[in-house]
């Protein structure tokens, strides 16, 4: 097998796993705004801190998961050339859709960030 054509197998293989992915993307977002509801309730009810912990690790593995889709759903986007060759993939990125779907990715990925930074609440250790 030459390497173009091996090239071209990789490319196809990574975006079929990138298509599967992307599926996941409306319930991921789905998931994810449930979670930051059950976090903001739990904030409001005065839940202990173990449990806002829990709540804010669940919120960011999905944040995680939704960033990872998204980006993703850009790569199925771009198409298989762009897994190929860096200059179509930079003219694909000029597309209004796929400027659209990074702009998604990016927004998940500023969340996540936020959230890690701000939203996980801290679990006193325990007195040895």
């Amino acid at each position: 097998m030459g390497v173009a054509k091996e090239t071209r197998a990789r490319a196809e293989e990574r975006l079929a796993q990138d298509r599967e992915a992307a599926d996941r993307l409306p319930g991921l977002l789905a998931e994810v705004a449930a979670a930051e509801d059950a976090l903001d309730a739990a904030r409001d009810g005065g839940a202990p801190a173990e449990e806002l912990h829990e709540l804010g690790v669940a919120l960011d593995t999905l944040l995680t998961e939704a960033m990872r889709a998204a980006y993703a759903h850009e790569r199925v986007l771009v198409g298989p050339k762009g897994y190929m060759d860096r200059i179509q993939r930079r003219k694909r990125l000029a597309h209004p859709r796929v400027k659209q779907a990074t702009g998604v990715a990016e927004r998940l990925l500023t969340a996540r960030e936020t959230h890690r930074l701000h939203g996980i609440q801290g679990v006193p250790r325990p007195v040895a």
